[in-house]
């Protein structure tokens, strides 16, 4: 499962499709081990998430 793209337009995903990326990325390994490339995966599927939080805090700011 690739990592939720950002949008062509750069703005960030909103942060509850980003979670439920995460959400499904975990499930999906089954409680295996992680590989090199499932842990540089989800290292990108939580840069998402946090770009995502971020720029749904600011704008409530």
């Amino acid at each position: 499962m690739s990592p939720t793209p950002l949008p062509a337009t750069g703005a960030p995903v909103p942060a509850s499709d980003a979670n439920e990326s995460i959400r499904r990325f975990v499930c999906a390994r089954g409680g295996r081990p992680w590989t090199t490339q499932d842990m540089t995966e989800y290292a990108v599927l939580l840069e998402i998430w946090t770009l995502a939080v971020r720029a749904e805090v600011v704008e409530a700011a």
